[in-house]
């Protein structure tokens, strides 16, 4: 079991209140770690420890805070047992995607760090004789992340790294589901040499997260906050940041279609599918959870798809297979839910169906219709529905016929083609011949509609993380009409 400390001034303490909380392996029920169970006190300090720290992190130069990230990202890099171990035991996710997710979020650093000197302002031509105008990027003061359990090196670094650059100092309130995996990337910063109180992470029991999210969000010290998670508990943050009149950025959930138009290479979709779909189980935001295919090719393409479905390997996430736990059996149970629904109602079972406890088998739903679960609610887990349309207009209908729009793909030879048909595509994201999920440190990620707004990654995440000021300097002379 990992006992762990929260990290608030640059010290490991535990809750004031000496409460803990238990996160419990998945796949094995026995406890993973034992975390702080944080109260409105340690909030207090956490926020404390973090305005304390700000003015001195503001004001030191690019290069200082660049070669602290780039440190942080080598010390963050080194640790990938260690990652893999803990991420194994707290959400049962398998070491190829520990190691993806250390070396994501190193590369989330890296990036962070070049862009310490691309915090740019502009002159603005004024129309006073004698003024010089300028829009200046200044830090926003104390920011606050809020990151899940799925990809949770990713998303935990993500969640501080870009306002760290900016010259922000943060609080990580870390999810209930992995509080090992999230004191890790304090830790690594701490040991890069981070100031103390620049970075802050702290824990919270489940039943308490309503009331800590509430009383960081409503703290003055803290100016800006993001949120990774799903759009139900989205909705709750962006409220409450609208009633403190506090930005928010809200990365939330997704219904990303794949779609395969009449023209495309087959095999390359079969490809793109397989992996959009069962990576981490099926259990990341950018997920394909439609898969859309013209009928002209239907046939063979599903049946190439359920070969390969079939064959991934699935059981114990210490072992050598694609699919471990999901993150809860609660989780597991849900999907065997799914599979009735759709079935039930007419879809037909093409690969897997079966669950081992936690473990749900890569599984394919052909002919899947309107009104069937699967069609409707984003699974986040490998339930996977397949929707056969009659053309492309009738792609881009079904595509669009969700709440969500983070991610989607389009695979067509006609380059041209695709592209017109991605201008029609409700989403932030828009991959063509790819797989739903991709992601880079640099390139500007984020959602539509249900699946939030603002953007994370590289400049366009400077905007987030900033105050945009007007200065002008004058002359002290000039004439007034009165």
């Amino acid at each position: 079991m990992l006992e762990l400390q929260q990290i608030i001034g640059g010290k490991f303490v535990p809750a004031i209140s000496g409460r803990t909380f238990d996160r419990l392996d998945p796949y094995t029920g026995k406890i993973a770690s034992r975390a702080p169970a944080s109260n409105l006190e340690d909030v207090q300090a956490a926020v404390a420890a973090a305005a304390a720290a700000f003015p001195a992190w503001a004001k030191l130069g690019p290069a200082a805070r660049r070669e602290l990230l780039l440190k942080a990202a080598d010390v963050l890099a080194s640790k990938a047992d260690e990652f893999a171990r803990i991420m194994i035991e707290e959400t049962g996710g398998t070491a190829p995607w520990a190691g993806f997710n250390t070396m994501l979020a190193a590369g989330i650093l890296r990036e962070a760090a070049s862009m310490t000197t691309q915090i740019q302002g502009e002159i603005i031509p004024s129309d006073k004789p004698g003024t010089l105008s300028m829009a200046v990027r200044q830090p926003a003061g104390v920011c606050l992340g809020i990151a899940p359990w799925n990809a949770p090196v990713i998303l935990g670094t993500r969640a501080i790294a870009m306002a760290l650059a900016c010259g922000n100092t943060v609080i990580l309130k870390a999810s209930e589901a992995c509080p090992g995996l999230h004191m890790l990337i304090g830790k690594a910063l701490v040991e890069a040499g981070v100031p103390a109180g620049v970075v802050n992470v702290i824990t919270n029991a489940p039943q308490d997260a309503a009331k800590i999210v509430e009383a960081l969000i409503a703290a003055p010290e803290v100016r800006r906050v993001n949120f990774t998670g799903s759009t139900k508990v989205g909705r709750i943050i962006g409220e409450l940041c609208g009633r403190h009149l506090k930005p928010a950025l809200l990365e939330l959930g997704g219904k990303a279609p794949m779609i395969v138009l009449d023209d495309a290479d087959v095999d390359a979709a079969v490809n793109g599918a397989i992996f959009g779909s069962f990576a981490n189980m099926g259990q990341i935001c950018m997920s394909t959870e439609r898969i859309i295919v013209d009928e002209k090719i239907a046939d063979e393409f599903v049946e190439k798809l359920a070969a390969r479905a079939n064959k991934l390997p699935a059981g114990d996430p210490r072992g050598h297979v694609v699919l471990g736990s999901l993150v809860t059996p609660e989780a597991a149970t849900k999907m065997e839910d799914f599979v009735a629904d759709a079935v039930g109602k007419g879809a037909k079972l093409v690969a897997g169906g079966k669950r081992s406890g936690s473990v749900v088998d890569a599984t394919l739903l052909d002919h899947v219709k309107p009104g069937m679960r699967t069609f409707e609610e984003e699974s986040f887990g490998p339930v996977k529905p397949i929707v056969r349309v009659k053309d492309e207009a009738e792609a881009i209908r079904v595509a669009n016929d969700t709440e969500y729009g983070l991610s989607s793909s389009i695979y067509s030879r006609d380059v041209q083609r695709a592209l017109a048909v991605a201008a029609q595509i409700q989403t932030g994201i828009c991959h063509i011949n790819g797989p739903t999920v991709h992601d880079e440190a640099q390139m500007p990620f984020g959602g539509v509609k249900s699946s939030g707004y603002g953007r994370f990654g590289g400049k366009a995440a400077i905007n987030e993380f900033t105050e945009l000021r007007w200065i002008t300097v004058e002359d002290p002379h000039q004439h007034y009409p009165f």
